[in-house]
């Protein structure tokens, strides 16, 4: 017989408030002492073989390199995403440099542990994230020019939401989570 889980324990607030906002606050700007605390909390994530196979392209707003991700924007993120504080690449270092060895078969895995290691840090610091992959990748990763075995999976907004949390949101229950996809 299996415990049951103690349910009048709650999920942490921190993980139960954190939201992904339709528009950040262009007037808000995040500080060089707030980008290291992001990335310090990143840099923490856990990786198979300890092999932190991440990297990202922070990119503050008003700055060239910011203008510079802007330009590959698909239209959709394009009327939200410039407003925030800072843009992020996340890339993973998927294989061993001029080869087709793996480098890391979890490196995609692992930068989510990341990204999610960030944004939570982002969410303590009373601002936040949304994670997006609509833009034109072919022209950002010429453009960026990453080294061999680093691709670019997404990008994450990060700022002060322009809105208030918004009420609370669906979320498929822990029976659905247990419920193989598969036949």
């Amino acid at each position: 017989m299996r415990p049951r889980l103690n349910r009048t324990v709650p999920v942490h607030p921190l993980l139960a408030s954190r939201f992904s906002p339709l528009m950040f606050d262009p007037a808000w700007t995040v500080t060089e002492e707030d980008v290291e605390l992001l990335l310090d909390a990143a840099r923490w994530a856990p990786s198979a073989g300890n092999s932190q196979p991440w990297a990202y392209f922070v990119a503050r707003r008003d700055e060239p390199d910011h203008k510079r991700i802007v330009r590959h924007l698909a239209r959709s993120s394009a009327r939200w995403a410039p407003s925030a504080s800072l843009l992020i690449v996340t890339m993973a270092h998927r294989y061993v440099e001029d080869t087709d060895w793996a480098y890391s078969d979890f490196a995609d895995y692992d930068l989510g542990q990341s990204v999610a290691h960030l944004t939570l840090q982002a969410h303590a610091m009373d601002l936040a994230c949304r994670q997006f992959r609509a833009f034109d990748l072919e022209t950002l990763t010429t453009d960026l020019n990453p080294s061999p075995g680093w691709h670019i999976i997404s990008m994450i907004a990060v700022g002060r939401p322009a809105e208030p949390r918004p009420p609370d949101r669906d979320r498929r229950t822990t029976a659905d989570l247990r419920t193989a996809p598969w036949d």
